[in-house]
């Protein structure tokens, strides 16, 4: 049945916003997903761009990163690095390097513009560099956690607290 507490919180976000506000905040990240599409499109590469606006999400890949050896992973961590949650990597599959950015209704443009600023930085380091693949594969730095042995962990899962 899954879990209730979900479908209470879902029914008084609706019920809270009545039509018009669910038909805002719509609007609003269809908005917000398509100022950062458009403010990182000559950064990264935008595969669906010339299609038209996107919907809710920013759909970007690491085809022009990849030339400095830099991937979406080390994207997502150097966005760890600047603060920042990552993005979906990676999905959907059918599109490799796959960035999927869904910024939420409530994102203030600031907040989106402080994004968009950190995503420009990393573009534009990743193609300064010449240690880029070096310099991007020791992220995170500033966490308590470093990144994993992603290989080890999946060709030795420790599958148990000992």
């Amino acid at each position: 049945h899954g879990q209730f507490g979900m479908h209470v919180r879902a029914l008084a976000y609706m019920l809270s916003h009545g039509a018009d506000g669910l038909k805002q905040v719509s609007e609003d990240a269809v908005l917000n997903a398509n100022y950062i599409l458009r403010s990182l499109e000559n950064d990264y590469h935008a595969p669906f761009a010339h299609q038209g606006p996107c919907m809710h999400e920013a759909l970007l890949t690491d085809k022009r990163q990849k030339e400095q050896g830099v991937q979406t992973l080390d994207i997502a961590k150097a966005l760890i690095e600047k603060g920042f949650h990552p993005m979906t990597v990676y999905f959907p599959l059918v599109v490799p390097g796959t960035m999927l950015i869904e910024p939420t209704e409530t994102e203030s443009k600031d907040s989106l513009d402080r994004f968009i600023t950190a995503m420009k930085d990393i573009a534009g380091e990743a193609a300064s560099r010449a240690d880029a693949e070096e310099h991007f594969h020791a992220f995170p730095l500033s966490t308590p956690r470093r990144r994993l042995d992603e290989v080890k962990a999946a060709r030795q899962p420790v599958l148990r607290w000992k």
